[in-house]
């Protein structure tokens, strides 16, 4: 029998022999029939398991290289944070390795970093958020004595193109740098608003046409900068010189001292 009814194409597995009565029929097909529906079943199963054990192989092998740039990565956001760029490969590691010299953590077991910047001492606060599409995160770096930023560096996950994606823009990350932290009060002051609105030291124009990647970017930079209060806040007051500071009056320095002013840093 052919493989195909020659006068409507219809597959042979659809066409039925008719044998005259008498006639022998055809002997039946040896061997696997391809054509029929266990044959198809079985024949996807096994490759969806060898595809599978594929992927679930490379990707087994390709972990430890995946996790080593994810670390990069990472090290090289802390550095750009702290105004030190342009680095890829290996040089972000030997150049993290040479600044970052303590990693330490709040009484919350908050973690922070500490830097020696040109043998100046920097701090790199980590940060997380939310935007219009998705997750924010970021660092910022203060200077020694905690009353002024010294560079941030943020990142994110689908904010929209040309608009929200802007914050990831060296631009708008290097007008922290030199702000004031802290208000007349004493409190974290240092937000984001909307573009060409700011009017405050402590305020940094957000990106035009991005009023709600912005506000995401506000919220977690003062409310960040806020779960290492303690440490911020109390820093101003074991510096004698620096009692006299608009940013840091007499009054919130004597409060912060005596709500536990004391060193809360803590080797990780």
């Amino acid at each position: 029998m052919p493989d195909k009814c020659p006068i409507c194409m219809a597959d042979a597995s659809n066409i039925e022999e008719v044998v005259e009565a008498g006639a022998q029929s055809a002997p039946a097909k040896k061997g696997i029939d391809t054509n029929s529906n266990v044959y198809t079943i079985l024949y996807a199963a096994v490759m969806v398991v060898i595809v599978a054990f594929l992927l679930a192989f490379v990707s087994s092998a390709l972990k430890p290289t995946q996790d080593a740039n994810v670390l990069r990565d990472t090290k090289n956001q802390i550095l750009i944070s702290l105004n030190i760029e342009n680095l890829k490969g290996e040089a972000v590691d030997a150049k993290y390795d040479e600044v970052i010299t303590d990693t330490l953590q709040t009484s919350a077991s908050a973690p922070y970093y500490k830097a020696n910047v040109d043998g100046v001492v920097k701090y790199v606060f980590p940060l997380k958020g939310r935007g219009l599409w998705g997750g924010l995160w970021g660092y910022i770096s203060l200077d020694e004595d905690m009353l002024h930023a010294y560079g941030s560096y943020f990142g994110h996950e689908s904010e929209t193109a040309g608009l929200g994606a802007r914050i990831n823009e060296r631009w708008f990350q290097k007008q922290f740098s030199g702000r004031p932290v802290l208000n007349e009060e004493g409190n974290i002051a240092l937000t984001v608003v909307k573009a060409g609105t700011a009017a405050k030291e402590t305020e940094i124009d957000g990106v035009t046409g991005a009023t709600l990647t912005s506000k995401g970017v506000a919220a977690m930079v003062t409310e960040g900068l806020e779960v290492y209060g303690e440490i911020i806040k109390a820093m101003p007051c074991a510096v004698p010189d620096l009692q006299s500071e608009p940013a840091c009056p007499q009054d919130s320095c004597a409060a912060a001292c005596s709500e536990g002013g004391e060193d809360t840093q803590t080797n990780n």
